[in-house]
């Protein structure tokens, strides 16, 4: 089960190596060595989008309890009509105007 959340300390790891992507590509622009390090940056930018497309799809996943709950609601959304008796009818009472 662990491996299908993202946790609290792997999410602070994702956002401590973007930091160090944004950092990194500040040295080298100050240095104006940018496209002198493309492999360095092509390795960083595949290492990080690897971890943010675990981020993305790991953060939205429900828990098998989480979507039987989820299941459970869109199902008595869904077929109102199973709520009410066939035969109920409203009073005369109710269409009155006060």
């Amino acid at each position: 089960m662990a491996e299908q959340t993202y946790d609290d300390g792997r999410a602070r790891d994702l956002q401590r190596l973007l930091r160090a992507l944004a950092t990194r590509i500040h040295e080298l622009d100050e240095q104006n060595a940018l496209l002198q390090n493309a492999n360095e940056l092509m390795r960083l930018i595949g290492d990080i989008r690897s971890e943010l497309f675990h981020y993305e799809v790991r953060a939205t996943y429900d828990t098998p309890e989480i979507a039987d709950s989820r299941r459970i609601v869109a199902e008595a959304a869904g077929d109102e009509s199973k709520w009410r008796s066939p035969d109920w009818t409203p009073d005369e009472e109710d269409d009155q105007q006060w």
